[in-house]
C-alpha cells in the first residue's frame, strides 16, 4: 500500500484530536495514526506529527491506545421509533431473544393482561418456530385469555399479527374491513391480519397513547442503546407519518443523537407530503418503503422453491408444496414504483424470496433510466436471491441489503423444516452479491433482532448458526467487506455517503472506538468486541476515552 500524503494547506486549530489506529474506510487513506475534528467535523487526517500544527491550547487530545477508531457503525435497514418505543414498556416484550420459550411468552403477556385491563394490550415477537409449544392463537384462544382487554400480539416478523375481539371493536373493525384481514369458513374475521395496513388498524390505538409525553424519553433510551454498539447512523423503513410531530418534539429536545434516514411506507394515495430529501443532516426523509411480497416465517415468502411439508410447516398452516404469491401483480408494483420514484424518492423495496425479487427487477428494467450517481432501488433482505438476480441487479443499478443475523437465529429451522439444507447454504448470500461486484449493507431489522453491527460481521464471515452450524460456506464474505457493508456502504445506500460512513476530510466525526482493530482477530472474536466510546460529530455519546492535553503520541509503525 502506498503511503498517504499528510494534510496540505489545512488551517486552523483542532477541537479534538485522536491518535490511535484509525481505519477510516476511505480509499486514499485507509489508515491512519491521528484524526483532526473541527466544528463536529473532521479537519484531517494523518501521522500524530503530522497535526502537530492544528493543536491549540484548548485542543482535547483523545488516544485510543491499544484500541481502533472506526467510522460510526450504519444500519441500513432498521425501525428506529418502533424498536424504540417497543424497549420503553409499552409493547410487552415477547421476542425469542427475550422470551426463549413458550412459557416465558405466556408469562408475559398473562402479566400484562392482569395489570392493563383498560388500556389493552400490544406485545411483540411471537415466534413459534422458535420458541417451541407455542398454541396456535385463534381468535377464541385470544378471546378466552382476554375475554374483555384488548389483545393484540405481533408476529417476530413484523408480518402477521394476532387479535382478539375487544381489539377488533377497539381498532372499529367491521364485516368488511378491507385487505389483510384472515377469516374463518362462515367468513368472519378469524384474529389474523397480515400487511402494513391491516396491521396499523390493530395498533393505532395504541400508538396514540405510545406518541405521549414519554415519546423523547423513548427516543434518548433508543440513541443511548444504538450509541452502545457504536451505531451513530439508521433508517426508519417503515416510518409513518403519524409519529413526524413528535420526532420533531423530541429532537427540539435533544433527544435525537443518531443520524436518521426515513422511509415512509407506500400507500395507495401514491405520494407524501414532504418532498424527497426533506430535512437536514441528522434527520432527512430520503425514501419510500414497498412490500413485494412478506416472512418466510409465517408462509409468504414469494419464491421459486416450495416450503417443505414438515410439522413445523404444517403448524404454520401450510399445505404441501406451499409457495407464496407475490403481494402485488406487475402494472400493481409498476405504478407504485412509477409514481414514487418519478417523484424522485428512492424505493426501498422488501423482498425475501427469489420470485418476489424476479417481479421487483421486472418492473424496474421496465422503467429505471440507465445507472448512474446514488442508487435509486434498494431491494431489502433478498434471502433467497439468486446469483443470476445479482448480476441483472447490478446492472440495472440496484443495491442490496442483506440481513446475516437470519442464519444466526434462524439457521436451523430453515435448513430442518421450512426449505431444506440446500436453500439453507445460500440464503442471505452476501458472498454472491460481492462476486457480482454489488456494493451491498448488511442490518439486522431491529427490532427483529436487536441492532448489533459487530455481531453481523462475524456471522456474515462465519455463517455459522446458534449451535455452531455453518451454512454455505461459499457464501461468506471477509471482516473487511462486513465492515464495509456496516460503514461506508450502507451509507451511500441511505444516500447520506457524503456525510457519513467513512473517516475523510469534510465528514462528520463520527466514530466508533473498539478496543482492538477487528481485522487483526479472527472472525468469530469480532463480535466479541466491546463498543468503549461512540462520538457523533465529535461529542461523545457513550463511554469516553482517557484524555489530556498534551503532545500527541508518535506511533512506531509496529503499531500501526
Amino acid at each position: 500500500m502506498s503511503e498517504a500524503p499528510g494534510p496540505r494547506n489545512v488551517r486552523g486549530v483542532a477541537d479534538l484530536i485522536f491518535v490511535g489506529r484509525i481505519r477510516t474506510f476511505d480509499p486514499v487513506r485507509p489508515l491512519a495514526g491521528a484524526l483532526a475534528v473541527r466544528d463536529g467535523r473532521i479537519l484531517a487526517l494523518g501521522e500524530p506529527h503530522d497535526l502537530d500544527g492544528l493543536r491549540g491550547p484548548r485542543t482535547v487530545v483523545a488516544d485510543a491506545g491499544d484500541g481502533c477508531v472506526l467510522p460510526g457503525f450504519v444500519e441500513a435497514h432498521g425501525h428506529f421509533v418502533a424498536d424504540g418505543l417497543g424497549a420503553a414498556g409499552g409493547v410487552v416484550d415477547v421476542r425469542p431473544v427475550t422470551a426463549p420459550d413458550a412459557e416465558a411468552v405466556l408469562a408475559a403477556i398473562d402479566a400484562a393482561l392482569a395489570t392493563r385491563p383498560g388500556t389493552g394490550v400490544l406485545a411483540n415477537g411471537w415466534d413459534a418456530l422458535l420458541q417451541s409449544g407455542l398454541p396456535r392463537p385463534d381468535l377464541d384462544w385470544l378471546d378466552r385469555r382476554a375475554p374483555a382487554c384488548p389483545l393484540v400480539v405481533l408476529h417476530n416478523s413484523g408480518h402477521l399479527a394476532y387479535f382478539n375481539s375487544a381489539a377488533a371493536r377497539q381498532a372499529g373493525l367491521d364485516e368488511h374491513p378491507g385487505e389483510g384481514f384472515g377469516r374463518t369458513p362462515q367468513g368472519t374475521l378469524d384474529g389474523t391480519a397480515t400487511g402494513p395496513a391491516a396491521i396499523g388498524l390493530l395498533t393505532a390505538p395504541f400508538a396514540t397513547a405510545l406518541l405521549g409525553p414519554g415519546f423523547t424519553t423513548a427516543m434518548a433510551a433508543q440513541s443511548a442503546r444504538l450509541a452502545a454498539r457504536g451505531i451513530t447512523t439508521m433508517s426508519d423503513m417503515g416510518f409513518a407519518p403519524a409519529y413526524r410531530p413528535a420526532l420533531e418534539a423530541a429532537r427540539t429536545a435533544g433527544a435525537i443523537r443518531t443520524r436518521l434516514r426515513l422511509y415512509e411506507p407506500a400507500t395507495p394515495a401514491l405520494a407524501s407530503a414532504v418532498a424527497p430529501g426533506a430535512g437536514d443532516d441528522l434527520v432527512r426523509q430520503v425514501g419510500i418503503k414497498v412490500w413485494a411480497d412478506g416472512s418466510p416465517w409465517v408462509g409468504t415468502l414469494a419464491a421459486t422453491f416450495p416450503y417443505l411439508d414438515t410439522a413445523a410447516t404444517r403448524a404454520l398452516g401450510l399445505p404441501p408444496g406451499h409457495r407464496a404469491a407475490p403481494r402485488y401483480d406487475h402494472a400493481e408494483l409498476a405504478e407504485i414504483f412509477q409514481a414514487y420514484g418519478g417523484a424522485g424518492w428512492q424505493l426501498a423495496c422488501h423482498a425475501n424470496g427469489d420470485a418476489a425479487i424476479d417481479l421487483a427487477l421486472d418492473v424496474w428494467e421496465e422503467l429505471a433510466p440507465p445507472p448512474a450517481g446514488w442508487p435509486r432501488l434498494r431491494l431489502e433482505h433478498v434471502s433467497a436471491m439468486r446469483q443470476d438476480q445479482f448480476a441483472r441487479a447490478h446492472a440495472l443499478g440496484v443495491t442490496c441489503s442483506l440481513f446475516p443475523d437470519h442464519l444466526h437465529h434462524w439457521g436451523e429451522v430453515l435448513a430442518d423444516e421450512l426449505f431444506g439444507p440446500e436453500v439453507a447454504a445460500r440464503w442471505a448470500p452476501a458472498g454472491s452479491a460481492v462476486r457480482a461486484g454489488m456494493r451491498v449493507s448488511l442490518h439486522n431489522d431491529s427490532p427483529v433482532t436487536p441492532a448489533d453491527p459487530l455481531h453481523n460481521v462475524s456471522v456474515a464471515a462465519t455463517r455459522t448458526t446458534r449451535r455452531g452450524r455453518t451454512l454455505g460456506a461459499a457464501e461468506r464474505i471477509g471482516v473487511a467487506q462486513a465492515l464495509r457493508a456496516q460503514t461506508a456502504d450502507a451509507a451511500w445506500q441511505l444516500l447520506a455517503g457524503d456525510v457519513v460512513g467513512t473517516l475523510a476530510p469534510g465528514r462528520y466525526a463520527d466514530l466508533a472506538v473498539l478496543p482492538a482493530d477487528p481485522l487483526a482477530v479472527e472472525p468469530e472474536a469480532v463480535a466479541g468486541l466491546e463498543v468503549l466510546a461512540t462520538f457523533l460529530g465529535g461529542v461523545a455519546v457513550h463511554g469516553g476515552l482517557p484524555r489530556h492535553r498534551g503532545h500527541p503520541r508518535t506511533l512506531g509503525k509496529d503499531q500501526r
